[in-house]
């Protein structure tokens, strides 16, 4: 199957089989046709550019009381309304705008969950802290609610797979025993019908993070193939985190400013997370998606275990950069 395995989004459009149809046409006899990475990076299918941004009430005794998500983006929306903490929450408004762009825009692993969950993660840990309390306790206190009484009736999530997800990845990467020295984050996301909890371990080296570990729990029903299984589970983390700290296009007068790998950064062997442990929940579910769902939620992981490193909050991808320039402001 040319379209799928290994494309990443890439495979999903064909318009390299057009041309070359057409060049075939036009020689009259058969053809090879083949792109330059150079090519590929200027002339090809962009992923979309989004931009969200939360507030929450607050109430005298630490209940979150409203929720506002404001979600965009060229040349789509991120947001998916029904999605956690839809349900949670008695007072949730979600808000969506696009903006059109000449620039050719589709689909990139995971397509649109792959950053707002890094965003809403994010989030949700600044609310913990703000009320005083553990960030997957936070969590797992809403969807109890949204179990037991939850608010509205097209929620598209299951509140107890999502809280058992967590409760597993907690209790397999010893998050209450205090021993580790390296600053934890933790995130939990649902999309393409499965749930994935991830707890990342990092240092900051020089102002590099250093990942020592990444714990993932993961609800995907039935697993078929465990080795195959695992391996996507793992690939998807170290893409997650590649393309959260590193990875960016930019655009110039209508053209894209990076053509190859020594301007578009992608995450090195010696970057990759030192250990990366996956659990898988054993409920005899009919299996869901797999190749997707570890992306989105390790980045909202990687976010809060950098504010726990760093002391600030870093609300722009790549992460890196903005690290960077953190430090180059304390020096000077």
């Amino acid at each position: 199957m040319t379209r799928m395995g290994g494309g990443f989004g890439r495979r999903l459009y064909g318009n390299f089989l057009v041309e070359a149809a057409v060049i075939s046409q036009k020689m009259k006899r058969p053809i090879k046709l083949v792109y330059t990475r150079e090519d590929d990076m200027t002339n090809g299918v962009y992923r979309p550019a989004y931009r969200v941004s939360y507030r929450a009430a607050i109430d005298a005794n630490n209940n979150i009381t409203a929720f506002h998500v404001n979600a965009g983006g060229i040349t789509e929306s991120p947001l998916f309304a029904n999605r956690f903490p839809a349900g949670a929450i008695d007072n949730y408004l979600a808000e969506s705008w696009t903006i059109d762009s000449s620039i050719s825009t589709g689909a990139f692993r995971a397509p649109r969950s792959n950053f707002i969950a890094g965003a809403e993660q994010s989030f949700l840990d600044e609310l913990a802290e703000e009320v005083g309390k553990d960030p997957i306790q936070f969590r797992l206190d809403m969807l109890k609610r949204a179990k037991n009484d939850p608010v509205g009736e097209e929620n598209d999530y299951d509140p107890a797979r999502y809280a058992g997800v967590l409760e597993l990845v907690r209790d397999k990467a010893g998050w209450n025993n205090g021993n580790s020295t390296s600053s934890k984050g933790v995130a939990a996301y649902y999309c393409h019908n499965s749930y994935v909890a991830q707890i990342l371990e990092m240092d900051l080296k020089d102002n590099e993070p250093v990942i020592d570990r990444v714990t993932c729990a993961v609800d995907c029903g039935i697993v078929v193939n465990p080795d195959a299984a695992k391996n996507m589970v793992e690939g998807g983390t170290i893409d997650g985190i590649g393309h959260a700290l590193y990875s960016e296009l930019s655009f110039k007068d209508g053209g894209v400013q990076q053509n190859n790998f020594d301007s578009y950064r992608l995450i090195r062997h010696r970057e990759a997370p030192k250990k990366i442990d996956v659990h898988f929940v054993e409920n005899g579910i009919d299996p869901t998606g797999l190749g997707e769902p570890p992306f989105p939620p390790v980045q909202g992981a990687l976010a809060n275990a950098l504010y726990k490193a760093t002391g600030k909050r870093i609300y722009k991808q790549p992460f890196l950069p903005e690290i960077n320039a953190e430090s180059r402001e304390l020096k000077t």
